[in-house]
């Protein structure tokens, strides 16, 4: 089902059912600042097994997710000092940041190290979701593995439509996958360039 939501007002209830979607163990695909995800509750773990059958994707490559704030973080990942001041810095921000995960954390969204990527998008449709439903949101680009995430929610509607619950359509988003950059141990290790800006780095 396609929805379309204000992607600058998000109306209330129109996040509501959404969120209400999502308790119930639904699947969505929408935007962030990037381009469009596909997620479900991070601890709906039929969900998460369904997402991995739609994109046809190594379940030993976990998801990351989106968190509401820092201080949401904090409670799936285990944030230095160091690393809180980075994160404050860039988020929100198209950037997934990898983390020493904690105990809360379902298995399946965390590495064989016992990593996570944390995101927290510049992304009013994305974040209103994450509030309202009081848990972060697994997010992973709208595309089979290996294929070009999908920009058009209309396109991902008649691709992907059958297989989730909602569409949301934000308007269409062109941006490149989010940069990926490990905190781990306090130091810096980009492991994937994408649409956020890395010569900060050099800065430091």
């Amino acid at each position: 089902m396609l929805l379309h939501v204000n992607p600058d007002n998000p109306q209330g209830r129109l996040i509501d059912r959404i969120v209400e979607t999502l308790k119930q163990g639904g699947l969505i695909a929408y935007p962030t600042d990037t381009t469009y995800g596909i997620g479900c509750n991070i601890f709906n773990s039929r969900g998460i097994k369904n997402i991995y059958k739609i994109k046809q994707r190594d379940a030993r490559k976990p998801f990351s997710f989106i968190c509401a704030d820092l201080s949401d973080a904090a409670n799936y990942a285990h944030v230095s000092n160091f690393a809180f001041k980075i994160m404050k810095r860039h988020l929100p921000g198209p950037y997934t940041f990898v983390l020493e995960a904690t105990r809360i954390v379902p298995d399946s969204l965390t590495t064989r190290q016992k990593t996570v990527g944390i995101r927290i998008p510049d992304d009013e449709i994305a974040m209103a979701i994450v509030r309202e439903l009081g848990h972060p949101l697994v997010t992973t680009s709208a595309n089979l593995t290996g294929e070009t995430p999908l920009h058009d929610p209309q396109e991902i509607d008649t691709i992907m439509g059958k297989q989730l619950d909602i569409v949301i359509d934000g308007g269409i988003r062109y941006g490149d996958p989010s940069t990926v950059i490990s905190l781990i141990g306090d130091r810096i290790e980009v492991l994937r360039e994408g649409c956020g800006d890395i010569s900060w780095i050099d800065q430091l």
